[in-house]
């Protein structure tokens, strides 16, 4: 089959573009910019400092899509005129530049394909992370401290707001447990299959006899509950205790009891928070944390009949989903849906937009296919 030539796969993708515009509703995006707007020079509403916040969060997010969108648009438009003028001249070096923006293209109207499929129930919400570290001794808490700075630097290369709740430092090194949010819309259902246990193969650096060592830490992803959220929590199902905040060492970090753990009797549940200087505050943030945690709980327990119900017996998304080799060779590799890469650096450094992607193609995929 022919090869298409460079005009008919821009049609193709401005067709796709259109079709992307039109699932995300360009219209709407406008209608409710313009209201976010209005809401934000309001002078009332930074009286609620949480709730500004959000506000501002969403209308950039907004705002910024928006802009890709349209900036796409015009980029296809160029492309066209580029490829024109390469042809016209005959012009290696202006036809090799087409291509690469032709290729470049693509892979952002891709990447808003996949924005298109985040439409489940709380895909909208902003995200809490867990990490825990699990078998693997000092490896483990090493590699759960690795885990926790891949995600904040993959926030950090999208520009999304983060806000580390606790981290609980392990005495040898990297950390036993943390949490933080990532303050931005549709975090959730871009992070949700991030959700199982990450397994690390590499050369201990902790053994002095470099042997090779395997270890895993678990990762938890739930949605920010809303305030049109409700779960029943009853005061004396909760264990209340406060303490100290420390950082890594011991190194003290606050000087009164601030820090706040609140323990779930029922469900042996348990959140923190450190971050804040007053300990109402740390409370308010652990009791948010623990209704996330308590709704997740119930949507499984939920989806769980649905499937004893129906007899499926599909498993669930948790257990090992994802390989990180550093010896004897280099590779990252998704167990669930194949994705797979030598750029190891890069992946711990926060480039893991190619395994979110095909995580959420898997999932929509799963989920049809359930639905059916």
């Amino acid at each position: 089959m022919a090869e298409l030539d460079p005009a008919e796969k821009i049609k193709d993708l401005a067709a796709t573009l259109a079709s992307v515009s039109a699932v995300l509703d360009l219209e709407a995006m406008h209608t409710q910019i313009a209201e976010l707007r209005e809401q934000s020079a309001d002078p009332e509403l930074w009286a609620d400092q949480d709730n500004a916040q959000k506000v501002t969060r969403q209308l950039s997010s907004l705002e910024s899509m928006v802009n890709k969108i349209n900036g796409i648009g015009q980029r296809l438009d160029d492309l066209g005129v580029l490829y024109e003028l390469a042809e016209a001249e005959d012009d290696a070096d202006t036809r090799v530049e087409a291509d690469r923006e032709l290729d470049q293209l693509r892979k952002e109207i891709g990447e808003l394909e996949v924005r298109t499929l985040l439409n489940g129930p709380h895909d909208e919400r902003e995200a809490i992370v867990t990490i825990n570290s699990q078998a693997g001794g000092v490896d483990a808490a090493d590699w759960a401290q690795m885990l926790q700075r891949m995600y904040l630097r993959w926030a950090e290369r999208h520009g999304y707001p983060t806000d580390v709740y606790e981290t609980s430092y392990a005495e040898e090194a990297g950390i036993k447990s943390t949490s933080f949010a990532v303050k931005t819309p549709f975090a959730y259902g871009t992070l949700r299959g991030e959700h199982g246990t990450h397994r690390l193969v590499r050369i201990s650096p902790f053994d002095n006899q470099n042997r090779r060592q395997t270890s895993f830490a678990g990762v938890d992803v739930v949605p920010v509950v809303e305030q049109s959220d409700h779960i029943e929590i009853d005061d004396g199902d909760l264990r209340v205790d406060v303490y100290r905040s420390s950082g890594p060492g011991g190194q003290g970090v606050n000087t009164t009891d601030s820090a706040v753990r609140i323990t779930h009797l029922p469900t042996g549940i348990v959140v923190s928070c450190q971050n804040e200087r007053s300990q109402l505050q740390n409370k308010a943030t652990a009791m948010s944390m623990l209704q996330a945690k308590l709704l997740a709980r119930k949507r499984e327990e939920e989806q769980a009949a649905l499937d004893e119900i129906r007899g499926d017996s599909v498993s669930s998304w948790g257990t090992q989903m994802r390989n990180y080799v550093l010896h004897p060779y280099q590779s990252v590799k998704d167990v669930r849906t194949g994705a797979e890469t030598g750029n190891t650096s890069g992946v711990l450094d926060g480039d893991i937009d190619e395994f979110i992607d095909a995580e959420i193609r898997w999932m929509r995929s799963r989920e049809r296919s359930e639905d059916a």
